[in-house]
C-alpha cells in the first residue's frame, strides 16, 4: 500500500486562543498589534466594512452561525480574513471582516475587558506578555500552509449515514415515466397492426435503474406540505451495523443514492426530476430534505511522530471506526468511514489519530494513520482517513490530534 505523506490539520475554530481538541502547539510568534496580542497582523478594516472583534471564547463556527445563520459556513469567514493562517488559532481583539448584508456588528472599540499591562495596553484575560520565541522556533507562517478541502462533495453527497434502525422518512419514490414506456407487443389484426395490451407484463419497464434527468413520481403532494422546488437526497435503508468493538447493533446504515428536485405538486402526489445520482436509484427509495454541507478545510501539518503515541489508558474507552461503505474492511488514504462520535461530540474539520492495541504486553499503541471529521449526524460521523502508515481496520481507535 502507498502512504501518503501530506496530511491535514482540521481547519477549526476555537478563540481566545484556546482550541477544540488541544490541537497541537499555538503559534509561538506572538506580537502586541494596537491593544491585543495576536499571532497574526491583522489590517485595519476600511470604513465601509462591517466588522465583528473577537473576544474570549469566540469561535469561527459561532460567529458564522451568528451572523450567516448557518455554523457550516465558518469557512466563509476565514476566506474574508486570510491574515489568520491557522484556523485553530483566533485572538481577542482580533478584527473579523464579515462581508455584507450581515446582522449589526460590534465596533473595534468593543473589544473584551481584559488585564492592563505596564504600557497601559488591554491584554485578552488571563494572558501575560509572551517572551520571544527560542531560536529554531517554528512560527504561524512557517508551520503552515494554505488551506485546503479536506475531502470532496462526492465524499458527503454519495456515501451515507449510521442512524436509528427504524429511522422515518416522509416521502418515497413511488415510480417513473418509464414504466409506462415498457416494450410493446404488436399483432396485425384485420384493420392493420395493433399494440397487445395484454401481452404487457405488470411492472416491466424500459429502464429500471433511473439517473440524473429521469422524472419520477413521489407519494405527498400539497396535502403532506411539499412544494415545487423542494430538493430532497435519496436514501435506501441497508444492514443493520454491528460495532466491530463491542458487538451491540448500534444502528442501520442509510445509503445515499443521488438527489431529486420537486417540479410540481398535486394534492397527494408529486412529479420530480433526478438531478444528481451517485448509482442507481430504484424505484422504493426513500426521502429525506437535502442538507448542503460544505467540505471542510485544512492545512498541512506533519503526523503525530510515531515514537510519541497517547497513553494506551487513554484509549480504551476512545471513539473507533465502526463502518466503511460496501463493508471495506482493509482501509487507507482517501477511504471514508464512519466513526462513533456525533453532533454533540465533534465537528466537521476535526483530526484525529488512528491507533492499533500493541500485541506485545506493556508496549504503547501503534500510530496506523489519521482522518478528518467531513460530516456530522446524531450519532455518527462520516471521516475521511487522510494518512495511513499501515492498513486501517475496522475497531481501530481515535484520539484527538
Amino acid at each position: 500500500m502507498s502512504v501518503r505523506r501530506t496530511v491535514f490539520v482540521f481547519a477549526v475554530l476555537w478563540a481566545g486562543a484556546v482550541s477544540v481538541q488541544a490541537a497541537d502547539h499555538p503559534p509561538k510568534d506572538l506580537h502586541f498589534v494596537g491593544d491585543h496580542w495576536t499571532a497574526w497582523s491583522p489590517p485595519t478594516p476600511a470604513p465601509t466594512d462591517q466588522v465583528h472583534v473577537v473576544v474570549k471564547g469566540d469561535t469561527l463556527w459561532d460567529i458564522a452561525a451568528k451572523y450567516y445563520g448557518n455554523a457550516y459556513l465558518w469557512p466563509q469567514v476565514w476566506e474574508k480574513n486570510k491574515y489568520i493562517l491557522d484556523a485553530h488559532w483566533i485572538y481577542p481583539g482580533d478584527p473579523l471582516i464579515l462581508g455584507l448584508n450581515v446582522a449589526p456588528v460590534e465596533t473595534l472599540s468593543q473589544t473584551g475587558a481584559g488585564a492592563t499591562s505596564g504600557s497601559g495596553s488591554t491584554l485578552p484575560p488571563g494572558e501575560a506578555p509572551v517572551e520571544p520565541p527560542l531560536p529554531g522556533v517554528q512560527g504561524a507562517t512557517e508551520a503552515t500552509g494554505s488551506p485546503v478541502p479536506l475531502g470532496a462533495e462526492s465524499d458527503i453527497y454519495c456515501q451515507g449515514f449510521i442512524g436509528d434502525p427504524q429511522e422515518a422518512f416522509p416521502f418515497a419514490l413511488i415510480g417513473s415515466e418509464y414504466e409506462s414506456l415498457s416494450i410493446d407487443h404488436y399483432t396485425h389484426g384485420t384493420n392493420g397492426w395493433v399494440v397487445d395490451r395484454g401481452w404487457q407484463i405488470k411492472g416491466h419497464t424500459v429502464k429500471y435503474n433511473l439517473s440524473t434527468g429521469d422524472i419520477v413520481y413521489v407519494d405527498g403532494g400539497r396535502a403532506g406540505g411539499l412544494t415545487p422546488g423542494s430538493v430532497f437526497t435519496l436514501v435506501n435503508p441497508e444492514q443493520l451495523i454491528t460495532h466491530p468493538l463491542t458487538r451491540d447493533i448500534v444502528g442501520r446504515y442509510y445509503r445515499y443514492l443521488g438527489r431529486l428536485r420537486i417540479l410540481s405538486v398535486q394534492e397527494n402526489s408529486a412529479i420530480a426530476e433526478i438531478v444528481h445520482s451517485c448509482e442507481a436509484i430504484t424505484t422504493g427509495a426513500l426521502l429525506t430534505p437535502f442538507e448542503p454541507e460544505p467540505v471542510p478545510l485544512g492545512r498541512s501539518t506533519a503526523m503525530r511522530p510515531v515514537n510519541y503515541p497517547t497513553a494506551a489508558e487513554k484509549l480504551r474507552t476512545a471513539p473507533a471506526i465502526v463502518y466503511a461503505k460496501d463493508d471495506i474492511i482493509a482501509l487507507g488514504a482517501d477511504n471514508v468511514v464512519h466513526i462513533d462520535l456525533g453532533e454533540d461530540q465533534t465537528t466537521p474539520g476535526d483530526m484525529f489519530s488512528i491507533y492499533r492495541e500493541n500485541d506485545h504486553p506493556g508496549m504503547p499503541p501503534i500510530i496506523v494513520g489519521e482522518l478528518a471529521v467531513l460530516s456530522v449526524h446524531k450519532h455518527f460521523a462520516l471521516a475521511k482517513i487522510i494518512e495511513s502508515r499501515y492498513p486501517v481496520r475496522l475497531g481501530d481507535r481515535l484520539d484527538p490530534k
